[in-house]
């Protein structure tokens, strides 16, 4: 069973690599995409804490940061859109900003 669970968490995060280099047209879909890898991290990090029956503070510490990245995020995407009218990457230079 916890290797089943093992084979699943690590086929999960493989999918989501592979979608996040394959789709780089706009930034809200990279950003859902992230997210998705964390919540899988976060998820392998709860189980495997709970196997070797050690505290879950870490995972308080680990929620707190991946709400900070996704923040940040965020406001990259609305100051983006505010900036260049959408979130898509072709549609403005880096050498502009």
């Amino acid at each position: 069973m916890k290797e089943l669970m093992i084979l699943m968490m690590s086929v999960m995060i493989l999918l989501g690599i592979m979608k996040f280099s394959f789709n780089y047209k706009n930034l809200l879909v990279s950003l859902l995409i992230l997210e998705y890898k964390v919540l899988i991290m976060f998820l392998m990090l709860y189980m495997c804490l709970s196997f070797c029956m050690f505290e879950n503070y870490f995972l308080m510490m680990y929620i707190v940061i991946s709400v900070c990245e996704s923040v940040l995020g965020l406001s990259i995407l609305v100051s983006m859109i505010r900036t260049h009218g959408n979130d898509y990457f072709q549609g403005f230079n880096m050498l502009q900003c």
